[in-house]
């Protein structure tokens, strides 16, 4: 199986380092100053479940240069999704899979729009990992897990393979018949761990300790569900209570991606996430004044710096 890693950063480094580790043909997609390192002193990955130290990988600037792929592990964030798919055509074979792990819950729609919907499978993670600095991938906590599945819930052989390569490589994994569902349920918890981290400016830990701060956040989760069930998702009403137990769970320090962007000044996935409930809420006659206040308080900074 060869497989190329679009976007190298918490999700893509971490899951591409351990498929290279385990011997797969895995090449990897990254620029600038990260890209640079990784080229010439290879992936490291701080963890203290998995870490691995200065490993030799493929690195390229051009997805073209890796030539033909079995498989994508697709990781970019949302507003690079459509030039990188772009980028990505040249390496596209008949059966190649693209599998989105990103934020959100309509990527895949949108890449199955330039490349069609027989190449991409959705996929979800669950990870605490960033780039901690040019090179290095840094694993908070011990949750590193992926969720894949076909968004017409048939069985593909592709992903099938996939599966295996993850066992060989040690990486905890499922199959689901229903990735939609898998995707609202991680987006439920997101959209309010990204909107009220960035808000604030503060880990979980600090959120969570806080009777108030715990109640908002709390509120975000309720609003995102209620959006889902709106639409249709097959998501219970106890979801929130489900996922407060699971925010009570991480490690106090961790972020959500988005405040590590407002952090650094980078562009933040914010239209996506609260906007998007804020979206999606107004359309289904929803009700979403924590997500509203997310929004409109953040959206001076979507662009970045």
């Amino acid at each position: 199986m060869r497989i190329a890693v679009m976007g190298t950063g918490g999700v893509g480094g971490y899951f591409g380092g351990k498929l290279a580790a385990a011997g797969f043909d895995v090449g990897f997609v990254a620029r600038g100053a990260h890209g640079a390192a990784l080229a010439a002193e290879g992936l490291t990955i701080e963890s203290g479940v998995t870490p691995i130290e200065r490993m030799p990988i493929r690195v390229v600037s051009d997805p073209a240069e890796l030539g033909p792929v079995d498989l994508v592990l697709f990781a970019v964030k949302l507003w690079d999704t459509e030039g990188a798919v772009e980028q990505l055509k040249p390496v596209l074979t008949a059966d190649t899979v693209v599998i989105s792990f990103q934020n959100g819950v309509d990527a895949g729609d949108r890449i199955a729009a330039m490349i069609g919907a027989g190449h991409v499978a959705g996929g979800v993670c669950h990870i605490g990992a960033s780039i901690a600095r040019p090179g290095v991938i840094r694993h908070l906590g011990t949750l590193a897990r992926l969720t894949v599945g076909a968004f017409d819930g048939a069985v593909d052989p592709r992903l099938e393979a996939f599966s295996a390569a993850c066992t060989r490589a040690g990486i905890d994994h499922a199959l689901t018949g229903d990735i939609r569902r898998a995707i609202w349920e991680k987006f439920v918890f997101l959209s309010a761990m990204s909107g009220v981290t960035a808000l604030t400016r503060r880990p979980i830990g600090d959120i969570r300790a806080d009777p108030d701060l715990r109640a908002f956040f709390h509120d975000a989760v309720r609003e995102t569900v209620a959006v889902a069930r709106a639409r249709g998702i097959g998501i219970p009403a106890e979801q929130a209570d489900k996922v407060m137990g699971f925010a009570d769970a991480l490690p106090a320090g961790m972020k959500a991606s988005m405040l590590h962007d407002l952090e650094r000044g980078a562009r933040l996935e914010l239209p996506w996430l609260s906007g998007a409930v804020v979206r999606m809420g107004a359309e289904a006659g929803v009700p979403t004044p924590v997500h509203r206040a997310i929004w409109c308080a953040l959206k001076l900074d979507a662009a970045g710096r």
